[in-house]
């Protein structure tokens, strides 16, 4: 049968034009009135709701809003999270994240749905964080962020070490008392929160401060940076796995140690680090070498330095007594030519005794022969030999004949050879004011004056073109001519 009907096809009420029938005291509605109804009737119903979910489509605004979807395998949720809130969040916002929301249902009128505003958002469960934690660690790796060739050596004596921790916690106090054992070193702390609501966007601020820390400026700049927290839950230690921190670190030009949570604790800033230390304690460990054991290297050193000095002269030493044994004794080397002196010596005597005696016998001969009446006959017969001599002239005159022959054959020569015996037959000869006889034009023009040879006198003369005036002058006497050798003289 067909169901009741509210207007009949009789009923006079039915018409074209709405009318309000009398006892109806039901007004119609309109859309935004029907819209606000539905809004509060679900707000006071739903004003506070626990909803877990599947994050799906997550969008972050321009404005910082955050729009997403909570799903399961029947149904789907719109969400939203205002900026305020989202700020506060720990964790990154990833699709296929399983959360809770907490928030109160409403509806949004422009598209006639309902929605939840999201007050706080928790990931539902350990498993669901740590399979976050797993999809982060992947993401970052393929990146590049936890490659073995970024990591850098640690300096081995830091001047200045920034620990980025607590001030208030264990692990500052565990890290100076440390430090103090070891190497007693500057120590910088830069405080931030090392859980809950901001600890991520501390301590990758404080990771990135020292980072831009400039060398020499007022503040020193840390050789070495120490990332510290005590032990927890992954929930206490989700700070140090957020994106910002693990790139802060991965940045940082300033190497790096991570002490997060104990040995079993392991976080994302770790793979980002330098170096990982189980714990603070033992990060100051790796940051600083004992100092009395540097004290000892040193002194190890020194000795072994001495050593390698002393140790060549050691050697030398050795050697060379070696050597010195070896060596003939100067007696040994000495006495072959001792003996040899001693031989000479002896011949020397015999010799000079010898020579002695001879001279003797020699100068006894000779007085014999020197005697007085000796000499006088020897005398006599000389003076004889001399009266009995006599020079012949002609050895005289004819060494002179010759010499006065050769001596007139050279006055012949130089008497032919006279330049100025020509001038008598009507020639001139042309000298320089050097006394230069000239015998070309080309000589004669660069000279300034010349001299005209005649027979009777000297005429001085200027080349063509000259200035001074000619002029006679008498002519010098000849040289005169070596005297002939008096006769009787031998040459």
């Amino acid at each position: 049968m067909p169901g009741p009907s509210y207007y009949d096809d009789d009923d006079s009420s039915a018409g074209l034009v709405a009318k309000q029938s009398a006892g109806d005291n039901a007004g119609a509605l309109s859309v935004s009135e029907i819209s606000a109804a539905l809004k509060r009737t679900v707000e006071d119903r739903f004003g506070f709701v626990r909803v877990r979910g599947e994050l799906s489509g997550v969008k972050r605004a321009a404005s910082g809003h955050v729009y997403l979807a909570l799903k399961d395998e029947n149904a789907r949720l719109d969400g939203v999270m205002w900026r305020g809130n989202a700020q506060r969040l720990g964790f990154q916002l990833e699709d296929g994240l399983e959360v809770i929301a907490t928030g109160k249902l409403t509806t949004y009128p422009g598209r006639s749905n309902y929605q939840i505003v999201i007050d706080r958002m928790e990931i539902a469960g350990e498993g669901a964080l740590l399979a976050l934690l797993a999809k982060t660690k992947a993401r970052l790796e393929a990146e590049g962020l936890f490659a073995a060739e970024r990591k850098r050596a640690l300096p081995f004596l830091p001047r200045v070490i920034g620990v980025v921790t607590s001030p208030t916690g264990a692990v500052i106090r565990d890290i100076l008392h440390r430090l103090a054992d070891r190497m007693p070193s500057r120590v910088l702390v830069w405080p931030v929160l090392v859980q809950g609501q901001g600890a991520a966007q501390q301590v990758a601020a404080a990771v990135r401060g020292f980072s831009a820390l400039p060398p020499g400026g007022p503040v020193p700049r840390p050789d070495l940076v120490i990332v510290a927290r005590g032990g927890g839950s992954i929930e206490d230690l989700w700070a140090f796995n957020e994106e910002i921190v693990v790139r802060a670190v991965a940045d940082c030009s300033i190497p790096v140690i991570s002490a997060v949570g104990h040995e079993t604790d392991t976080t994302l800033v770790d793979f980002a680090a330098d170096r990982r230390a189980p714990t603070p304690t033992a990060a100051a460990e790796m940051a600083v070498p004992v100092r009395e054991e540097l004290n000892g290297q040193l002194a190890e050193l020194g000795l072994r330095q001495r050593r390698a000095a002393v140790r060549p002269l050691q050697l030398g030493r050795e050697r060379l007594a070696v050597r010195a044994d070896r060596l003939p004794r100067a007696e040994a080397l000495l006495s072959p030519y001792a003996q040899a002196l001693d031989e000479a010596s002896e011949r020397l005597r015999r010799a000079l005794k010898d020579r002695t005696v001879s001279a003797r016998q020699a100068l006894q001969a000779d007085a014999a022969r020197l005697s007085a009446p000796l000499l006088a006959a020897r005398l006599e017969r000389a003076r004889d030999r001399l009266a009995a001599a006599r020079l012949a002239p002609a050895l005289v005159t004819r060494r002179i004949d010759t010499a006065r022959g050769q001596l007139a054959a050279l006055a012949r020569i130089a008497q032919s050879l006279n330049p100025d015996n020509v001038l008598e037959r009507g020639y001139v000869r042309v000298t320089a004011s050097d006394g230069r006889t000239l015998t070309s034009r080309a000589a004669a023009a660069g000279e300034a004056a010349l001299a005209l040879h005649f027979r009777d006198g000297v005429l001085e003369a200027v080349p063509a073109g000259g200035d001074a005036p000619v002029r006679g002058a008498p002519r010098p006497k000849p040289a005169p001519r070596p005297a002939p050798p008096e006769q009787g003289k031998l040459l």
